[in-house]
């Protein structure tokens, strides 16, 4: 009796299967099958979420619709980047910025540069927001003093600094949630 060989590319119902259930296929086979319709999905969301939030008249409505959106935009990045979400007077979004690109542990933030984007499109309030490559989203004392340097600059524009988000693995640190922002 010859054995059957392990199918190129498999169907729905082989990747909803447990691997017992099929015993010929392996974790990476699973992977890389899935892997690029994984991807089209990802950009596909991310898309519908950047026009959604972009609309005019879209307003910031929750922490978990700002923190799905930093998630979608930096949770599985390799190295740490800092962004920022600029805003209107009506916390409508103006327009999102990755702003600074590091390494896997730091990046040089400039406020200078922060402060002179928040004026290049007239924002009235500004989301700050980094990854932790490591998933690890605790804030470090460094963060910490960013995000108050930060927020001191953009007061003297008049622009507010309403939260500072870190991002992990699926999950992210918001500052104002914990009282950091006062």
């Amino acid at each position: 009796m010859a054995r059957r060989k392990a199918p190129a590319v498999m169907d729905t119902a082989t990747i909803g299967a447990p691997l017992a259930s099929a015993p010929h296929i392996c974790a990476p086979a699973i992977a890389s099958a899935i892997a690029p319709h994984e991807d089209a999905v990802i950009q596909a969301a991310m898309a519908i979420l950047k026009a959604r939030m972009t609309v005019p008249g879209c307003a910031l409505s929750s922490p978990h619709v700002v923190r799905d959106f930093l998630l979608l935009q930096m949770a599985g990045l390799d190295r740490e980047v800092f962004g920022v979400v600029f805003l209107n007077a009506q916390h409508q979004v103006i327009a999102f910025e990755v702003m600074f690109q590091g390494t896997l542990t730091q990046t040089s933030v400039y406020p200078r540069e922060v402060l002179r984007a928040a004026l290049k499109h007239n924002a009235a309030a500004v989301i700050l927001a980094h990854n932790h490559p490591s998933g690890v989203i605790t804030p470090s004392r460094a963060d910490e003093l960013l995000t108050q340097t930060l927020k001191s600059a953009l007061a003297m524009v008049d622009v507010r600094v309403l939260d500072h988000m870190v991002c992990g693995h699926g999950s992210a640190y918001s500052f104002a949630e914990h009282g950091l922002l006062k």
